[in-house]
């Protein structure tokens, strides 16, 4: 069987926009604002980007919670922390081993471009720079290199991540064979280049994804989107 084509265009479509911010309209009034992503510090989103890699964000507030306890709150903090003691406070996240290894990573880009500290400097790089550059620190991919542009260095680059896949999909928008960079152009393509709409949509799609758009039994007829989308795809 020949693969789908891909459901994005290339180019700006006023059709998509237009879907695009009746969803989010929907989403807005269901849930209002999400004020996220939570943290201090732009540090302290950065690390919560990182933990929160296949994990359930109660169980990343527990690990933050330690590396506070233990005075682990700047890179300088974290790099020259004992590896048992860094271990022992991100067991809560899950892959707690693998997590470190990252998070000491993000910590020595930070170091070795800049001052650290809670505001580390690298983080006032300009998007073009600093996005290239956090892909090739090791453990960090497209999704939390985003994640850290948008919730830490407040700069417009749209986080795409499983719910959003999820929820694209379900609505006909999409259907399920884009790429990650494909997804996050096509986002950025059709909606209005502001770092605070991309912030507030994809914290509503999460919510949308958590509460109603599970993996097997979505809660369609809940759902402030509407009954259930997958009886008439629409593909943009």
């Amino acid at each position: 069987m020949p693969p789908k084509a891909n459901a994005f265009s290339r180019a700006f479509s006023p059709r998509a926009r237009a879907r695009l911010l009746e969803i989010y309209a929907k989403l807005s009034r269901r849930f209002g604002e999400r004020h996220w992503w939570p943290g201090d510090n732009p540090f302290e989103v950065a690390v919560g980007a990182v933990l929160t890699q296949n994990a359930a964000w109660r169980n990343v507030e527990k690990a933050i919670a330690n590396l506070k306890a233990r005075g682990l709150v700047t890179p300088e903090a974290i790099a020259e922390a004992p590896l048992g003691e860094l271990l022992e406070a991100l067991r809560p996240s899950g892959y707690y081993n693998v997590k470190a290894r990252r998070l000491l990573s993000l910590c020595a880009f930070f170091l070795k471009n800049g001052e650290g500290g809670l505001y580390p400097s690298v983080l006032g790089w300009p998007l073009a720079k600093l996005r290239p550059a956090l892909l090739e620190v090791p453990g960090v991919g497209p999704e939390t290199a985003d994640c850290v542009v948008l919730y830490a260095a407040r700069q417009p680059s749209f986080v795409v991540d499983a719910y959003t896949k999820r929820i694209l999909s379900r609505h006909g928008l999409a259907n399920g064979e884009e790429s990650y960079e494909e997804t996050r152009a096509w986002f950025e393509l059709n909606l209005p280049r502001q770092t605070q709409l991309y912030n507030e949509f994809h914290a509503l799609f999460v919510a949308a994804g958590h509460y109603y758009c599970s993996p097997r039994k979505p809660k369609c007829e809940l759902c402030p989107l509407g009954d259930d989308p997958r009886r008439a795809p629409d593909l943009i």
